[in-house]
């Protein structure tokens, strides 16, 4: 069994993303993947090895032809991992302001009581 690579990690990697957008438009097969793309087939098979590794994508036999076609569940994962980083950094982001904005207040108190006990 393929030990399964970080998916994040696979797509740290320009080329593989581009393979992985055209995977998602439709299935595709290595040869088709490589047309347009300035690497070898060997090459967008290595890519496709890395992405297949990962759980994005996931292949066929067609005759002779192996179709390679995104993985709902592995792209799926990604999206709930990313969704669980934006929600942290969102509820950082409030925590943030609101904590900002009570030292904001507790100055403009200070700055307050200042006036208020200065000689003129």
């Amino acid at each position: 069994m393929t030990a399964v690579a970080d998916p994040w990690v696979a797509l740290g990697d320009r080329t593989r993303r581009g393979i992985l957008v055209r995977v998602l438009e439709r299935p595709r097969s290595v040869t088709e993947l490589a047309d347009g793309l300035p690497i070898s087939r060997p090459a967008v098979s290595q890519h496709l090895r890395v992405l297949k590794e990962a759980r994005l994508v996931q292949v066929r036999r067609k005759g002779k032809e192996h179709i390679y076609a995104a993985r709902a569940d592995g792209l799926a994962e990604l999206r709930s991992e990313l969704e669980g980083f934006w929600t942290q950094a969102l509820l950082t982001f409030k925590r943030l302001a609101e904590d900002g904005q009570h030292t904001d207040d507790t100055d403009n108190e200070s700055d307050s009581r200042d006036r208020d006990t200065r000689p003129e």
